[in-house]
């Protein structure tokens, strides 16, 4: 996986917590508030922090926003800035732009300016919304708890044909594949001899330093 590069302005609850993940994922990412002292916060945790007004366009200009794979706009409660901060991010040609929404009304303004995914906070988290970033393969992650997590992800070529038992993934990651779905069949508790196929979806259980791992050995391409 090509290391990417991501942008938070916001320092908030949910921006800090996309940020924090994101940092310990080892991701490059800039933060970046209108706030010094939150800026001043995580200047250890992002690659760059920045202290900026991201409605000011020739401020996005000077930091090289439209260079960055993808920009996270979690600014709180300023409704005004958050839509003409996607409007600028979109008008510099920002390849990707995850806005996070106060509300209905917030999130029909954003559909209709362009934001390529909108996020509720109330029932995104930080985490989650990190995981689902940085990783092509996974469709849903789910924390269960501050260290576990379940998640469904997409089998690549790596375990295209292998059994469960060839991979052993319990002994070997300490993961468990709870079920499989292969088009409309959803098989629960799979065999051993059960082999998996390029394009089905496993739903996997485990801590996420284990998943992390089963992720980098057997899923990225």
């Amino acid at each position: 996986m090509n290391k990417k590069e991501f942008a938070v302005i916001g320092l908030g609850r949910f921006g800090g917590s996309i940020c924090r993940a994101l940092s310990e994922e080892g991701m490059e990412v800039m933060a970046m508030d209108i706030d010094e002292d939150k800026v001043n916060e995580y200047s250890t945790i992002a690659s760059h922090a920045v202290v900026g007004d991201s409605t000011d366009e020739s401020v996005l200009k000077s930091i090289g926003i439209r260079n960055f794979d993808l920009v996270i706009v979690a600014i709180g409660d300023n409704l005004k800035a958050s839509i003409l901060t996607t409007i600028i991010l979109k008008e510099l040609g920002v390849k990707q732009i995850w806005v996070k929404a106060q509300n209905d009304y917030h999130e029909k303004i954003l559909s209709k300016i362009g934001a390529d995914r909108i996020v509720h906070p109330e029932r995104d988290m930080g985490k989650r919304i990190a995981h689902n970033i940085i990783s092509n393969n996974v469709l849903d992650y789910l924390e269960l708890s501050d260290e576990h997590s379940i998640i469904e992800i997409v089998a690549g070529q790596k375990i295209d044909g292998k059994s469960l038992i060839e991979l052993d993934v319990r002994a070997n990651y300490g993961v468990t594949i709870v079920a499989m779905k292969r088009g409309r069949d959803i098989i629960v508790s799979p065999q051993a001899t059960e082999q998996i196929y390029k394009g089905d979806i496993l739903i996997i259980i485990g801590a996420d330093t284990d998943i992390s791992r089963f992720e980098k050995n057997l899923i990225e391409e």
